[in-house]
């Protein structure tokens, strides 16, 4: 059998078929593994993509190959469509009037001039796209920070209302369910309060509200397998922006096995 996870009891009692490997430790999954050019899958593993009705974690260059050939998927097509692009999501979050701090693109160097007309300092600035972990973010503090910031990001200016905290909040959601959420605190000198970046985790009194916003943004957005982050400003939560790739400190932590919890939500038909 040419499948990179695959046991014979799992070939006989499942057809759950997974492309992608976030399930590859998964026993009610038989993992297949990518390939760009179809045709370099065995006949058998051809024909189990072909005939399976749904295909999880299809990876995005199947997404929509998978959705226009009438295949359900998981994660939702949205879900990837929205991977690490903050300037889409800024837009999703805004058509959909979902709190989020003040943010605007500025494209070439016409726009880019025009950045202090709409934010005072301090302010955020990001990679629009590509960047995770709190990289590619950074505190604009002064005229010099903006024009670093400018000189290494040759695209579009990302920039966001700043909006001070010790801490914010991360909530997963799978499927159409909270399975996990925590405060990242601030550690040392760092505004970011990424666990990457030395962040710690506290699970201690999290607010309702900001789980009901994470879950209501994720159903409104058709997001059904993300970590949404949120900050506390002047009272009231804000989504700060969607993380489709998402670590599992937080799972580890909290003493949850992320696959055991894969395994349970895929048997009772949850995802």
């Amino acid at each position: 059998m040419s499948s990179l996870y695959r046991t014979n009891d799992a070939f006989e009692s499942t057809h759950n078929i997974a492309i992608g490997m976030r399930l590859a430790k998964c026993r009610n999954v038989i993992t297949i593994g990518f390939k760009p050019n179809f045709s370099d899958y065995s006949d058998g593993d051809a024909k189990l993509i072909q005939n399976a009705d749904k295909i999880f974690y299809p990876t995005a260059f199947y997404a929509d190959i998978f959705e226009a050939m009438g295949k359900k998927i998981f994660p939702s097509l949205n879900t990837y469509a929205f991977v690490q692009d903050k300037i889409r999501q800024s837009a999703m979050f805004n058509m959909h009037g979902i709190p989020h701090p003040f943010t605007k693109v500025f494209y070439g160097n016409n726009q880019k001039k025009k950045i202090m007309d709409f934010f005072n300092l301090p302010f955020i600035a990001k990679n629009p796209r590509g960047s995770s972990m709190g990289r590619g973010v950074y505190l604009i503090l002064c005229q010099n920070d903006l024009k670093e910031y400018l000189t290494s990001n040759a695209g579009p200016a990302y920039i966001q209302q700043y909006c001070p905290h010790d801490k914010d909040i991360r909530v997963v959601v799978i499927g159409k369910k909270v399975v996990l959420a925590y405060w990242r605190i601030i550690k040392g000198m760092d505004f970011r309060a990424n666990i990457s970046c030395g962040g710690d985790i506290s699970f201690n009194d999290l607010p309702g509200e900001a789980l009901s916003l994470a879950l209501k943004t994720a159903i409104k957005c058709q997001w059904d397998d993300v970590g949404i982050d949120l900050v506390e400003h002047k009272g009231q939560f804000m989504v700060i922006e969607a993380n489709m790739k998402y670590g599992k400190k937080g799972f580890i932590k909290a003493g949850i096995n992320y696959h055991n919890l894969l395994e349970n939500l895929i048997a009772k038909g949850d995802i």
